[in-house]
């Protein structure tokens, strides 16, 4: 029994966490004229930024797919993976980002183009 309840308690850390970081941007695009590319961009950066100085990781440990699939999830993966090349070398310190992401961005890019043969993909009239 006290296996489902970690479980379950791991299920309400990850919405509880993903929600608050997808509540902050729903304030941010009521609240203020920013586009979504740019709020898209400050939260992919305060990833980094976080990561940077070591707090994003406590919040992954804590939260796990709560912090890590959101955008700003995508920007602590940068950061990680650029720090854990930078062990190795100045190439890795550039490469790492790129292993660390690669199969995020691979399967991005894979499953769009499968969907865009599937459905009929129509530019948004205003």
């Amino acid at each position: 029994m006290d296996k489902y309840i970690d479980i379950l308690l791991m299920f309400v850390k990850a919405f509880a966490v993903g929600g608050i970081i997808c509540t902050i941007a729903q304030v941010i695009i009521n609240c203020t004229k920013l586009t979504a590319g740019k709020i898209l961009v400050y939260f992919m950066l305060s990833g980094v930024v976080l990561q940077a100085l070591g707090l994003y990781q406590y919040l992954v440990d804590f939260a796990g797919a709560g912090a890590t699939v959101p955008i700003s999830g995508f920007g602590y993966l940068l950061a990680r993976g650029a720090m854990r090349g930078a062990q190795k070398g100045i190439f890795y310190a550039v490469t790492g980002p790129l292993a660390a992401a690669s199969a995020g961005v691979s399967a991005a890019v894979i499953f769009s183009f499968l969907f865009a043969l599937i459905f009929r993909p129509k530019s948004k009239k205003n």
